[in-house]
């Protein structure tokens, strides 16, 4: 499966397209370490664990494309598929999450463009986590580009499981046995039973080291 190319040029086009899908992954990811940076000065505690990056493949975005009947072109990639380039930010704990999404919606250059909030309405599978779609200008010589990038936030209880959930569906091809996906609905309630309870104990932790530096 390839993305169709008619001449030289095109190709130059789907490096430059990668290029600068690749610039606005690093320009979000510089932001975020910035941002994880100030929060350790101001409040000695840093909300993102770890970040996580990637460009979706050639094949992957042609699989996408054919699915929502579009053509296999560099112009439709652009347009049509909003994951390109993705960033996933690994957090402790749930209130984390949106502590982490306010930082990056206040950011003047960073454009929102939708949030998709799977942790309030988590799907059926049970999977949680925080998208949001954005865009973030790059600036090349002659030109800026607003490039999209999809933001997944979540904890490190939720981001285990998505990724056993991942590597299980592709092993089945998106039709696991029924007793698989009842086990693994019912894993993504003690992953979430975890963080609720994960947060109440730094919450109490928290709450004691004010009291004792109030002593």
């Amino acid at each position: 499966m390839e993305l169709r190319v008619e001449r030289d040029s095109d190709v130059d086009s789907w490096k430059e397209v990668i290029l600068i899908y690749n610039s606005a992954l690093k320009q979000i990811a510089t932001k975020l370490e910035i941002l994880n940076d100030e929060f350790q000065h101001v409040h000695r505690y840093n909300p993102i664990e770890h970040i996580k990056s990637r460009i979706k493949t050639a094949e992957s975005i042609v699989k996408k494309l054919k699915r929502h009947g579009y053509e296999s072109t560099i112009e439709n990639m652009v347009k049509y598929v909003n994951d390109i380039a993705g960033i996933r930010v690994i957090c402790s704990f749930t209130s984390d999450i949106y502590e982490i999404a306010d930082m990056i919606s206040n950011q003047r250059d960073i454009r929102v463009i939708s949030v998709k909030d799977y942790i309030v309405k988590p799907k059926d599978s049970g999977y949680k986590s925080y998208h949001m779609l954005v865009t973030v200008p790059v600036y090349l010589s002659d030109r800026i580009v607003d490039t999209k990038v999809e933001i997944q936030i979540r904890t490190v209880a939720m981001d285990f499981w998505a990724s056993l959930e991942h590597k299980i569906h592709y092993k089945f091809e998106g039709n696991a046995p029924d007793h698989i996906r009842d086990e693994l609905v019912e894993c993504a309630r003690m992953v979430s039973d975890l963080d609720d309870r994960m947060l109440s104990l730094n919450e109490q932790v928290q709450r004691f080291q004010k009291v004792y530096q109030d002593s």
